[in-house]
């Protein structure tokens, strides 16, 4: 991947994987797909490859991002779900056509039709999202306590007690900041 933009942070979750295609929302902001051609390149590194992108296309991307996020982060909150997102989320996943396959090593897949395009990847999107917020698989959403960050993710840990979104970001940062804080106080 070229240089000139950030990697990808990948999750095993597909919708929080997508939101945090926009990261450290509460600080300097970090756009993962700022072109058409960039969520071209995640879609195909999620298994939802597609041959190309509008800028349209991509900001219907951009606003299912934030509806899922905005969602997730309500739901996490146990607050009430924003009727915006609620309903960009059910519009996107209607208007996608896609099919679950089951591979020979037992594992689901996507199909997206042959003529396969961004608003088919978005439905697939769409039904992840609803499937993890609606609470119909085994985890829980909760909030990156990393205070520049606050992304959504999908904690599946066996104690449900995960504070950050990517320990190998977020979590490394925070424990560094905290060290330096206490070798400050103690100096030696």
């Amino acid at each position: 991947m070229p240089a000139e933009f950030p990697d990808f942070r990948l999750g095993s979750v597909l919708a929080t994987s997508f939101t945090a295609t926009l990261t450290e929302r509460r600080g300097d902001a970090v756009e993962r797909i700022p072109t058409p051609h960039r969520l071209v390149d995640w879609l195909a590194v999620s298994g939802l490859a597609v041959d190309s992108c509008t800028d349209a296309q991509l900001e219907l991307a951009r606003e299912l991002r934030e509806s899922i996020h905005a969602a997730a982060t309500a739901a996490a909150m146990q607050d009430a779900l924003p009727a915006s997102a609620v309903q960009v989320i059910n519009e996107r996943s209607a208007q996608g056509r896609a099919a679950a396959v089951l591979t020979p090593e037992g594992e689901r897949r996507w199909r997206l039709s042959s003529a396969s395009c961004v608003e088919d990847a978005l439905g697939v999107i769409a039904a992840d999202a609803i499937s993890i917020i609606a609470g119909e698989r085994d985890g829980r959403l909760a909030l990156c306590a990393s205070p520049t960050c606050r992304a959504a993710f999908f904690d599946t840990s066996q104690s449900r007690t995960r504070k950050w979104c990517d320990m190998n970001t977020c979590g490394n940062r925070q424990k560094k900041a905290r060290f330096n804080a206490n070798r400050s106080k103690n100096p030696e």
